[in-house]
């Protein structure tokens, strides 16, 4: 993208689109999984590791940008 572009509407619906298919996908795939492994998965404390790790890394990629040179 050109610099300071913002995104439209089509790279908005993408992203979203992907988004969907992802988490569509884990919850076909966590059904196929063995009861114990869902039981894992679904009461304990997994799912809130994965967001703090996930959202961990996005801070960390965020606070590790350089502003442009102007």
């Amino acid at each position: 993208m050109a610099e300071g572009a913002q995104p439209g509407l089509r790279e908005v619906v993408l992203v979203a689109a992907a988004a969907v298919a992802v988490i569509l996908g884990a919850a076909i795939a966590t059904g196929f999984l063995p009861e114990a492994v869902q039981r894992l998965i679904f009461h304990a404390p997994l799912t809130i590791i994965v967001l703090l790790a996930g959202t961990a890394f996005v801070l960390w990629r965020v606070a590790r940008r350089r502003p442009p040179e102007a």
